[in-house]
């Protein structure tokens, strides 16, 4: 329904009178900025990228009585210069740091909560479990969007059901991207989630009916089941995340695919310190591969962003992470993660073999109350996928209290 895409407009219109003749409405300014410094050594360019940009968030959230509220919010993002390809300003003689200048409505949505139940309706940032499959994609400046329905239920303690309806997403790469098919897309997608959480266990049963109006090949069904739980004792001992799920084509989709995914993932909390093993895996045929179009992809298979997309061979990613916190300063602590990872082709297929490998590594660090610092740093090197690339962030980002 493309009327849902006209909802921020109405939105404005609805919420105004509301807050001049509400008696009890709250209204709260919220907003976040942003600065980044990030630089890529790309063995497939001659140049070296360096993208300097600058990103404000703000809005005004509305509290109305009875559990009614609503969210206005917009987003722009200044660069200090081009010597990076942003996906909108034509610079493709250096890397992809798809951070581009602009500006635009982020969020606005009109919004229920109860004590069973919840209703979100309008542009809205949408997280679902570990956003492996749906998610904002946060770490960009500009973040990813859907303009959606979103309902919640939960009939019993523990148990929550939810449903979301997505009409459009708006991806990161912004408004004036070069390829119209990266500013935006129409959907008529269907999320399903079950979660019943005992303890310190959850399991989570999903199905992602994925329908891409723009896109007839992209359409997915994608139906798959996660648990996770720990046996913790003083903040130490064991826990663990297992998944699997399988992909087929849906709707429209005129090719003809079945891949698995799994995700095995065992961790140890030992001090304050988190080690994990990790086993992904995405499944290929050779020609084709499971895909994840909605997630967040920049949290997954590396900091390099080599496998944003799925290689027709699919691909198994075997890691080794650990993190934790160290010191005691006036605002915080010093928060560390170090990781390494071992990308090879799915293993049934022969031909494709091993793409390359990985490290990660990150420190962030409290300058004052609510301003955060990070340092990171990726480094990828090629076997027989893409080129070597290292890529070294800065930031600092200061928020508002909420």
């Amino acid at each position: 329904m493309a009327a849902i895409s006209r909802v921020p407009v109405l939105l404005c219109l609805v919420c105004l009178p509301l807050v001049a003749t509400a008696q009890s409405v709250m209204v709260d300014p919220t907003w976040n900025l942003r600065l980044r410094h990030e630089q890529v050594d790309d063995g497939a360019f001659a140049r070296d990228a360096i993208a300097d940009t600058l990103r404000l968030r703000a809005g005004l959230h509305f509290a109305f009585p009875h559990g009614w509220s609503a969210l206005l919010e917009g987003e722009g993002i200044a660069s200090a210069g081009n010597h990076y390809n942003s996906g909108a300003n034509g610079r493709t003689a250096y890397p992809a740091v798809i951070d581009p200048s602009g500006a635009e409505l982020n969020q606005s949505w009109i919004a229920w909560n109860g004590a069973k139940g919840a209703a979100k309706f309008g542009r809205q940032r949408i997280l679902i479990d570990n956003q492996r499959w749906v998610g904002n994609v946060g770490w960009r400046q500009n973040e990813q969007t859907f303009d959606a329905l979103s309902l919640e239920y939960k009939p019993i303690a523990g148990l929550t059901l939810r449903y979301d309806w997505l009409d459009r997403v708006h991806r990161v790469s912004g408004d004036d991207a070069r390829d119209p098919l990266a500013r935006e897309r129409n959907l008529e997608s269907h999320l399903f989630n079950a979660a019943w959480k005992h303890g310190t266990q959850q399991v989570v049963g999903y199905a992602c009916l994925h329908h891409d109006q723009d896109v007839a090949s992209a359409s997915t069904s994608t139906y798959g089941l996660r648990w996770t739980g720990d046996r913790l004792r003083d903040g130490n001992g064991w826990g663990w995340t297992a998944e699997a799920a399988n992909q087929r084509n849906y709707s429209t989709n005129p090719l003809h695919f079945s891949h698995s995914y799994w995700l095995l993932e065992p961790a140890y909390n030992w001090h304050g310190t988190s080690f994990k093993a990790g086993w992904e895996h995405l499944g290929g045929n050779g020609s084709h591969a499971l895909q994840t179009p909605l997630a967040t992809l920049h949290a997954f298979n590396g900091w390099d962003d080599k496998f944003l997309a799925t290689p027709a061979g699919g691909l198994n990613d075997r890691y080794l992470s650990a993190s934790g916190k160290f010191g005691h300063i006036r605002d915080g602590r010093f928060a560390w993660a170090l990781a390494w990872h071992d990308y090879r082709a799915d293993t049934a297929l022969a031909g494709f073999g091993h793409y390359g490998s990985e490290w990660n590594a990150s420190l962030g660090f409290p300058l004052a109350t609510r301003v955060q610092a990070l340092l990171k740093i990726a480094d990828y090197r090629a076997d027989r996928f893409a080129r070597d690339t290292t890529k070294v962030w800065l930031q600092v980002e200061w928020a508002s209290a909420k």
